[in-house]
């Protein structure tokens, strides 16, 4: 795998600068480099960005709605159709970025994201703002997969991969409850609009860094060959698998329509599987899964992110419904999850060197599934500190963990042509994670709440036993994923 692929600004040949930097970094680190570390402030700004706005409207929704007047099954599209675009068009993206330029790719996304974050901040109709978010979503699907790929090719030793892999996981894990944290501040300060205009300033920080920091790469960029039938397929696949998800708590899981498209997504996907295997150029080569343990590593991330991001729905949903905690008090609720995060990606970056991904997975998802466990006992007079504080403190040491050595085990090994398709393939596996749980768990907890009301519990009662019994589940995903996790290959972050 290539490493230190960034050039000298004082060179205007950009391949004999390019020769250079390699040279220079192949006598030091490159994390040890103003430029290194500039790149990877970069590439996390980047994560930040993407990670934050799939949880950072949750708490503004009601404000949204009252605003915009948008029915309830109109308000699901507010988050959802970011979810969308965003694992629908993740394979795409990623791809894209392999063939034809991973700066190229990463550019464009976040022009994409840019526009698209102005306009639902102004927009003054529903239509207008989901559509914002749909286009935010087609963004933040080529933005992810070309930046994780830049920095799985630029950070190639070994320690400086897992210290740059531990950088950018825990920026995805805190982005996850730093969102909440700041939708509450900003709903309840300037209003709903600056959850999307909050984006404008960071694009305009990392829109100029990524041509000054990052090589051109337009020398790699090809589309001859490429596999049109499987991107209709994979995309057509994906983006109605998620939808199917998303709408199925509404429609029904047993519905007519919910099967029927289930149905049409496997099909579809099913067909692009076959077309992968028997085209010329394939859209995702199915040789990537002869690397050791990548396949076991983004099921993993899969089952594991079910529980996760399921989590804080649920629980900002029994904060400010049950306990009656305004926006601004509810984000702050998690910011003590961006600490254990933070420390725990910290302590795991070491212990990759030592003990390797697959031990670390498996604890961290014991840890996080100990600590829903122990969110699932919340009683409907809920206390902050004793019923809320421990459970998301242990939950947020394990997942610090899962974050890094997922993201390690699951570019261990892959050729460096092929970044930018096993960078899509773990972030599709966590969005389609999140809305797989999203949609499970809603189901469980909506019947848990109608039988409770049925048999005459008070409102509160059988929303928290709702809650109650979707955490639960949650609890036992992060257990399977801990199973699954049996199955990653014990990489030590130091394949190239």
């Amino acid at each position: 795998m290539s490493t230190g692929t960034f050039p000298s600004t004082d060179s205007t040949d950009p391949a004999s600068s390019t020769a250079a930097a390699r040279s220079d970094v192949a006598e030091a680190s490159f994390l040890t480099t103003t430029r290194g570390k500039l790149t990877l402030v970069l590439l996390c700004a980047v994560a930040f960005l993407d990670f934050v706005d799939a949880s950072i409207v949750n708490i503004a929704l009601p404000s949204i709605q009252r605003d915009l007047g948008l029915t309830n099954q109109g308000l699901q599209w507010v988050p959802s159709g970011y979810l969308l675009t965003y694992g629908g068009l993740m394979l795409l993206g990623g791809r894209a970025a392999d063939l034809i330029g991973r700066r190229r790719v990463l550019l464009a996304g976040t022009v994409v994201f840019a526009a698209a974050s102005l306009v639902g901040g102004l927009a003054q109709s529903s239509a207008v703002l989901i559509g914002a978010r749909l286009a935010q979503g087609a963004g933040a699907s080529m933005m992810l997969p070309a930046a994780l790929s830049i920095l799985t090719t630029s950070f190639g030793t070994g320690n400086d991969r897992n210290k740059a892999l531990g950088a950018w996981a825990g920026t995805g894990a805190l982005a996850s409850a730093v969102g909440v944290f700041l939708g509450g501040v900003l709903t309840e300060g300037p209003g709903w609009r600056w959850v999307m205009f909050v984006n404008l300033p960071v694009c305009a920080l990392v829109l100029p860094a990524i041509p000054r920091l990052l090589p051109d790469d337009r020398h790699r960029a090809s589309t001859r060959g490429f596999d049109f039938l499987g991107t209709v397929l994979a995309t057509g696949g994906l983006v109605l698998l998620v939808y199917a998800l998303v709408k199925a708590p509404d429609q029904g899981w047993g519905s007519t329509r919910t099967v029927v498209e289930l149905a049409v997504a496997g099909g579809l996907l099913l067909a692009f599987v076959i077309n992968e295997a028997v085209g010329r150029n394939p859209l995702m080569p199915l040789s990537i899964f002869r690397v050791k343990g990548l396949a076991a590593a983004n099921v993993t991330q899969l089952v594991a992110m079910s529980g996760f991001i399921a989590m804080f729905f649920f629980l900002t949903l029994y904060m400010q419904d049950v306990l009656g905690y305004s926006e601004i008090r509810a984000g702050s609720a998690f910011l003590p999850v961006t600490v254990g995060v933070g420390i725990a990606a910290g302590l795991a970056q070491p212990l990759l060197g030592r003990v390797g991904t697959r031990p670390l997975i498996v604890v961290g998802a014991l840890i996080a599934s100990a600590g829903i466990g122990m969110l699932s006992r919340i009683p409907v007079d809920g206390s902050y500190l004793t019923d809320l504080l421990p459970g998301l403190v242990v939950m947020s040491f394990g997942l610090g963990f899962v974050f890094v050595g997922v993201a390690t085990a699951a570019n261990a090994g892959v050729p460096a042509e092929q970044a930018g398709l096993a960078a899509a393939l773990m972030n599709t596996a966590q969005q389609l994670g999140g809305a797989f749980g999203l949609a499970v768990l809603s189901a469980v907890a909506t019947s848990e709440t109608s039988h409770r009301l049925g048999a005459g519990h008070a409102a509160a009662h059988a929303y928290t036993e709702g809650f109650q019994k979707a955490l639960l589940v949650g609890a036992f995903l992060l257990a399977g994923a801990a199973v699954v996790a049996l199955f990653v290959a014990n990489t030590r972050g130091e394949e190239t």
